[in-house]
C-alpha cells in the first residue's frame, strides 16, 4: 500500500488522498462499526487501555483534547481495529478512519502485521483553527492482513493544540442492520445486574441497533426489587422486557432469549447478544460484535473476550478451544494471548477459536434455525458443546480483538465448588456427543485425578467426580428437569464434607490462630515421578505416616503432592476470602475409593454405548419444543 500525504487545509483543499473529506461536519455515509474511545466507563480501568498519550491532554469518552506537541495513539487493545479478522471474515475491503477535529495538527493511519512490524498507510495534515470544527476521513484498503495485523490511528498537535470529537471506524454499508437482542442472564445477582443494565442504559449510541433487551431473572431476590431498576426502565423503555422463571442455570437463562426472539420474530434474521449479570459492562462491545456479525461472509457466533475485573488491564484469552478427549476447556490456540498485560501486549496473530464463552457472545438466530438450541444442562460446557455443534455443520467462531468485557477472574475461583460437578458431567456429555472417546484413556485420566483428591483430602471432590460419572452414565433421561434436581442434590451433597466448606482465616473451627504455622512447598516434582510420588503419599496416607500437628498453607502450594503430607490442613481458598480445614479420615477415603473405582470400571465398560443415546437423544434435547416444556409454554 502507497503511502500518502495530501494536506488539508481550512478551506478543504487537498492534494494526494483519494477519498478524503474535510469542511463540513456532515458526516459522510457509511456504517459505524467501531467508535474510538478515549477514556474507560469506569475508574477501575485505566485510559491507556483506549488511548496512548504523549504530553498534556484532558479525555473523555468521546473526545480528547491534546495541549500543544501533544499526540495520541490509539494501538491500544481497544483503539485498534482488528482488520485481519475483517479481511478474513467479512465482505468489506476498505474501512474510514472518521473524527471531528479543532486546531491544526497531522493524523496518520498505521497498520501493523502479523509481527507486530508497523508501516504507515496515509497521513494527513488538518489546518482548522478558526474554533470551528471539520471533518477528516481517511479511507485505508484492508487487502494485507490474512495472517494478522491492525490499524490504528495517531494524532499530533501543532502548536496551538488539536481537540478530537467523535472518532470513529466506518465501511460503506447500505441497507438496514440485522437488528440485535441483548439477553442477561441472572441469579441472586440484582445490583451486579442492575450495574450492567445501567452501563448499556447511560450509552444510547451503542443501543441504536438493539431492539431489545431481556432480563432473565431466574433468582429470589429479583432485580426489579431495586431502585436502579426502575431508573433503566425509564432510559430503555420498550427495549426492556424483564421475564421471570424458575432456575435452570446459564444455559436455561439465555436459551430463553433465543426462545423469546424466535417467538417475536419468527424466522426473521437477528443477532442475539449473551452478556452476564456480573460483569463490568463496555457497551462498546455490542456495536463491534453486532456490525462484524452483520458484515461476516456466512453467519458466525461471534464472541467478546474476557478481561480480568480484579486485573483489568489482563486479557484472559484471545481465542480458545478444548480438548474434548481430556475434558480440558480453556485452552489458548496456538499464538493466542492468555492471561497477558493488554497494555503492553498486543494480539497481532490472527487466531481461530473452536468456541466462546458466553460471558458476552452474539449467536445468529439462524445458526439456532440450523443447529437447534442448547443443551439443557443447567450451565458449564453449554457455550463449548453448542461452538462445537456449530463448527461441526458449518458456522464458525469468531473471538473479535477489541471487543470485551471484564469478568471475574477464574483464577480467583476455587476449583473444588459444586460446579465441578457440572464442569465434569458437561464435559463427558459433550466428548460423547462429539468424538469417538477413549473409555480406557479417559477411565485412567479420572483414576489418577480420584487417587490425587484422596490423598489430598479433598473427599468432597473427590466425591463430586464420582456423582459426575454417575450420572453422566444414566444417560440423558437425567437432562429432562434441564438440571434442577442435579444443582439441588450435588449442594446437598456436597455439604456432607466438612472440606468444601470456606471459614474465615481467623476462626477455624477447633484451632487458635498460634496452632498452626505456614508450609509452604518445596519445588515442583519431575514429571517423570509423578507417579512414584503418588504411590508414596497414598501409603502414608493409608497407614497414617504423616505430620499430625496442624498446619497451614498457601493457596499457590496447595498442590495434591504436598498437601498429602499432613493430616490436618488449612487451605487458604483461591478466592482469598477464607480457608478449608482437610482432616485425614481413612475410612471415608476407604468407601470413596471402592465406589470411585466401580464408577470408573464403569465409564470405561459402557461408554460407547452411553454415547450413544445421548446421540440419538440430541435433536429432542435441543429442539424448540423441549424448551417450551421447561419453561411451562
Amino acid at each position: 500500500m502507497q503511502e500518502q500525504h495530501p494536506t488539508v487545509t481550512e478551506n478543504g483543499e487537498l492534494s494526494g488522498l483519494t477519498g478524503l473529506q474535510v469542511g463540513s461536519t456532515d458526516r459522510p455515509s457509511g456504517l459505524t462499526v467501531q467508535r474510538t474511545l478515549f477514556a474507560a466507563p469506569s475508574p477501575l480501568v485505566s485510559d491507556d487501555m483506549y488511548a496512548s498519550v504523549k504530553g498534556s491532554a484532558a479525555r473523555s469518552r468521546a473526545g480528547i483534547q491534546l495541549g500543544p506537541r501533544g499526540s495520541v495513539e490509539t494501538n491500544t487493545y481497544f483503539g485498534r481495529f482488528p482488520a485481519s479478522y475483517w479481511q478474513r471474515w467479512t465482505t468489506v475491503t476498505e474501512v474510514a478512519f472518521v473524527a471531528e477535529v479543532e486546531g491544526r495538527g497531522d493524523v496518520e493511519i498505521v497498520a501493523t502485521d502479523y509481527e507486530g512490524r508497523r508501516r504507515t498507510v496515509a497521513t494527513a495534515r488538518v489546518d482548522a483553527t478558526s474554533g470551528t470544527t471539520q471533518l477528516v476521513r481517511i479511507p485505508a484498503r484492508i487487502d494485507r492482513f490474512v495472517d494478522g495485523g491492525a490499524l490504528f490511528a495517531r494524532l499530533r498537535a501543532g502548536g496551538a493544540g488539536l481537540t478530537v470529537h467523535h472518532a470513529e471506524w466506518t465501511v460503506p454499508f447500505e441497507g438496514r442492520l440485522r437488528p440485535a437482542s441483548v439477553v442477561i442472564c441472572t441469579f441472586n445477582r440484582a445490583d451486579d445486574c442492575v450495574a450492567t443494565l445501567t452501563a448499556m442504559a447511560d450509552d444510547p449510541i451503542a443501543l441504536l441497533d438493539v431492539d431489545t433487551v431481556y432480563v432473565v431473572d431466574q433468582g429470589t431476590d429479583r432485580v426489579d426489587s431495586r431502585a436502579g431498576f426502575q431508573h433503566v426502565r425509564e432510559l430503555l423503555g420498550s427495549k426492556l422486557v424483564y421475564l421471570n422463571q424458575p432456575n435452570l442455570g446459564g444455559a436455561g437463562g439465555f436459551t430463553r432469549g433465543l426462545f423469546e426472539v424466535h417467538d417475536v420474530r419468527g424466522q426473521d434474521h437477528a443477532n442475539v447478544i449473551f452478556m452476564d449479570d456480573d460483569v463490568l459492562c463496555e457497551p462498546e462491545a455490542v456495536v463491534r460484535m453486532n456490525t462484524f456479525a452483520n458484515l461476516t461472509t456466512e453467519p458466525a457466533i461471534v464472541g467478546a473476550q474476557m478481561l480480568y475485573l480484579l486485573h483489568p488491564d489482563r486479557v484472559h484469552v484471545g481465542a480458545e478451544a478444548a480438548d474434548l478427549q481430556r475434558l480440558e476447556a480453556g485452552l489458548p490456540v496456538k499464538d493466542a494471548l492468555a492471561n497477558r498485560n493488554a497494555i503492553k501486549n498486543k494480539q497481532d496473530f490472527r487466531v481461530d477459536a473452536a468456541y466462546n464463552g458466553w460471558w458476552s457472545c452474539l449467536i445468529p438466530s439462524e445458526i439456532v434455525a440450523s443447529v437447534g438450541y442448547p443443551l439443557p444442562v443447567f450451565f458449564q460446557w453449554d457455550d463449548i458443546e453448542f461452538g462445537y455443534r456449530s463448527r461441526a455443520q458449518g458456522f464458525a467462531t469468531v473471538t473479535l480483538p477489541g471487543a470485551a468485557v471484564w469478568h471475574a477472574d477464574f483464577a480467583w475461583k476455587d476449583w473444588d465448588e459444586w460446579h465441578r460437578y457440572f464442569n465434569l458431567r458437561n464435559a463427558m456429555i459433550t466428548a460423547a456427543l462429539h468424538i469417538d472417546v477413549d473409555s480406557k484413556a479417559l477411565a485412567a485420566q479420572l483414576r489418577t485425578d480420584l487417587f490425587r483428591y484422596l490423598v489430598s483430602m479433598q473427599y468432597g471432590m473427590a466425591f463430586t467426580l464420582i456423582k459426575a460419572i454417575e450420572d453422566f452414565l444414566r444417560g440423558p433421561e437425567f437432562l429432562k428437569d434441564g438440571g434442577v434436581e442435579a444443582a439441588a442434590a450435588i449442594r446437598r451433597d456436597r455439604s456432607d464434607y466438612g472440606e468444601t466448606i470456606r471459614h474465615p482465616a481467623n476462626d477455624v473451627p477447633g484451632l487458635r490462630p498460634a496452632d498452626m504455622t505456614i508450609h509452604p512447598a518445596a519445588s515442583t516434582p519431575k514429571q517423570s515421578l509423578m507417579w512414584a510420588i503418588l504411590a508414596k503419599r497414598a501409603l502414608g496416607q493409608w497407614r497414617g505416616r504423616v505430620i499430625g500437628h496442624p498446619v497451614a498453607v498457601p493457596a499457590e502450594d496447595a498442590h495434591w503432592w504436598h498437601v498429602s503430607l499432613f493430616s490436618h490442613v488449612v487451605v487458604t481458598d483461591s478466592s482469598q476470602e477464607g480457608v478449608r480445614v482437610r482432616r485425614r479420615d481413612k475410612a471415608l477415603a476407604r468407601t470413596l475409593l471402592v465406589r470411585g473405582l466401580r464408577a470408573l470400571r464403569r465409564l470405561r465398560r459402557e461408554m460407547p454405548d452411553v454415547a450413544g443415546t445421548y446421540r440419538d437423544a440430541m435433536p429432542e434435547l435441543t429442539s424448540r419444543e423441549n424448551w417450551a416444556r421447561l419453561y411451562g409454554r
